[in-house]
């Protein structure tokens, strides 16, 4: 509007050999870019209206082309609202079911899980995107409680459906197996028989890495299960450690290509210690000189924190580091042993 009566002034005040009027069908294929169907018709109108006023003044300003091409961009431009109204419209309605899914993927933890605190982050690459290949979940299980965090291979729909099979298997697996061994061998089980449902192009590289971690309900240590995964930070007693495993255990649908051995270490986690379980997506974000993000060194300077509090710490320093450019999905669990609420009776 103020750009139709801006061309409508200059088309009063200059000369007539400038034809500032034939600026005026510009105004409604503007408006359609931000406007609805009737009120850019309406515009085009009003344009149509300043150039018949115009045409009292002025008989020589080509009077009849500037109005035939007022309505037919108006004409255009109002199909062109129509269209993008539409399609705005779809892509609401995608993001709803794409953050329902999410919901029930990716379902948000309790803050409190067998007397420890746990939070959970979730960055999708994408900025259109809503849900990814990175997964997570937590349950508190007769064995204690049971976390899992794991990266499918490759984007899209194929490893959203990879990832959604193997959480549903885990919030089965963690109730009915006595081990992580156990669990670890369902859930390899579970994508083996998706991929063979969902064969692809690529389903000879379909694999997931993938972490369990089992703390009993007695606290005094953290049992871990690592399948190709990047390897958890703990800070214990002050010191932050790389929990590398002592053997390697093979990524979630690989096992009949490699041995199908899978080792469990236990470490210690004692009241005032923090874990921080994440996917590649962390440590693989570069800076502007391609530098890769270094969270060893990051975790040794935070304080004593909230598991909430390191987790926005961390994303906010992310997206500093990166300038806000995330190329891969980011998942993290932050999971604190309270000093002040020990894993007894009294929790359970």
């Amino acid at each position: 509007m103020i750009l139709t009566l801006l061309i409508a002034a200059l088309a009063f005040a200059t000369p007539r050999d400038i034809a500032v009027s034939r600026l005026l069908p510009a105004a409604p294929a503007l408006a359609a870019s931000m406007w609805t169907v009737l009120p850019t018709i309406l515009l085009g109108a009003f344009c149509g209206l300043i150039m018949l006023s115009l045409n009292f003044f002025y008989t020589d300003l080509g009077t009849p082309y500037t109005a035939a091409a007022i309505a037919a961009v108006t004409l255009a431009a109002a199909y062109a609202s129509h269209v993008r109204i539409r399609r705005e419209e779809a892509l609401l309605q995608i993001r709803l079911v794409a953050d329902a899914a999410q919901q029930v993927l990716l379902r948000p933890l309790p803050s409190r899980l067998g007397g420890i605190e746990i939070e959970s982050l979730y960055v999708a690459a994408q900025a259109q995107a809503r849900i990814g290949g990175d997964f997570y979940e937590a349950a508190e299980t007769p064995h204690g409680v049971r976390l899992l965090l794991g990266d499918v291979r490759g984007k899209g729909l194929s490893a959203v459906g990879a990832a959604s099979a193997l959480i549903s298997c885990f919030r089965e697996a963690a109730y009915d197996e006595p081990d992580l061994t156990g669990v670890i061998r369902r859930l390899e089980t579970s994508i083996g028989r998706h991929s063979a449902a969902h064969p692809s192009q690529d389903l000879p590289e379909r694999f997931a890495t993938a972490l369990l971690a089992e703390i009993p309900r007695d606290g005094g240590h953290v049992k871990l299960l690592n399948c190709g995964h990047p390897p958890p930070l703990l800070v214990h007693r002050g010191e932050t450690y790389v929990l590398e495993p002592s053997e390697p255990s093979p990524p979630l649908n690989l096992a009949a290509l490699v041995k199908d051995n899978y080792h469990a270490d236990i470490v210690p986690f004692t009241p005032g210690d923090h874990l921080l379980l994440y996917t590649d997506g962390v440590t693989e974000t570069r800076d502007h000189d391609g530098e890769f993000f270094p969270l060893h060194h990051w975790m040794r300077q935070q304080n004593p924190v909230s598991p909430h509090q390191l987790l926005d710490r961390l994303h906010e320093d992310l997206l500093r580091f990166s300038d806000g450019r995330l190329d891969d999905d980011i998942a993290a669990l932050s999971v604190l042993y309270p000093r002040s609420s020990p894993l007894d009776a009294s929790d359970r």
